[in-house]
């Protein structure tokens, strides 16, 4: 996630709502569709922050999967176009880019470059909300493309980069709910803050959907790769706190990047 301002007091979040019809579900996906991605979606009207995006948060995942399954899309059709594994791959990388507008990425860059840029705690969150990009931003975002894209050439065979695909977008982006949770924002303002905070069984809901996910697209082989996700995750959770005192949008965003890196990377020396 990115940081623009938005309203200031997220609304409280309802037990009651949270387990409702298929159409519900439907409906909080489009919500989160609308906000993380550039697909269309079936939500009318614009995103409003507060209680019903935090609960929506639990279906981070199925974004993630269709997100996932766009770049995996991409890869087939440039192998059947005969092009080479390391094309295909780059291809692909720039599909799931395409798809969210690089929503993640933009998050990950101003998180390096604020933790990068300061010692002064608000100094860092005040680099962290310009919208420009320093040093440590545009080379933290070369090095994540890099990263997936030497990934995904080396794990090669179709429908194995389809499957990691879908399983680590998926997965990544289900840790961004419990940092929510378990977390505090660092500033009042912002989208972390104009977010709201998620009710708990919203978010075990994101981290078992991703679990399920990430078991029938790649079997027991997930279970290293989300431990690795889950490692880098909390690690750029706890260096956000430390140096800012929390979470912003844009960590949120760092935070799904090292995740989805990390378990590709898993996925490429395993498979």
């Amino acid at each position: 996630m990115t940081d623009q301002d938005q309203p200031p007091a997220p609304e409280p979040v309802s037990n009651k709502a949270l387990w409702l019809s298929p159409v519900d579900w439907v409906t909080d996906t489009g919500l989160l569709l609308r906000l993380l991605t550039r697909l269309p979606a079936p939500a009318a009207g614009p995103v409003v922050f507060g209680g019903r995006l935090a609960r929506a948060l639990r279906t981070i995942p199925l974004v993630g999967a269709i997100v996932g399954a766009i770049g995996g899309l991409a890869y087939v059709v440039a192998l059947w176009l005969g092009l080479a594994p390391a094309i295909a791959a780059i291809l692909a990388v720039l599909a799931t880019l395409v798809a969210t507008g690089a929503y993640h990425e933009d998050g990950f860059a101003d998180t390096c470059d604020g933790l990068g840029g300061s010692f002064d705690r608000e100094k860092k969150l005040a680099i962290m909300q310009d919208s420009r990009h320093g040093t440590f931003g545009v080379a933290a975002v070369v090095t994540t493309l890099l990263l997936r894209i030497a990934a995904l050439a080396t794990i090669a065979d179709p429908m194995l980069v389809v499957t990691a695909l879908i399983a680590t977008h998926a997965a990544a982006r289900a840790f961004l709910p419990a940092a929510m949770l378990w977390g505090n924002p660092a500033k009042s303002d912002g989208q972390g803050f104009a977010a709201g905070k998620p009710e708990r069984a919203s978010a075990w809901a994101a981290l078992a959907l991703a679990v399920i996910v990430a078991l029938i697209a790649l079997g027991f082989v997930a279970l290293p790769a989300l431990a690795a996700g889950a490692v880098a995750a909390f690690a750029m959770f706890a260096i956000a706190r430390r140096q800012v005192g929390g979470y912003t949008g844009d960590v949120l965003g760092a935070i799904e990047q090292v995740a989805e890196i990390a378990m590709l990377l898993c996925l490429a020396a395993l498979l």
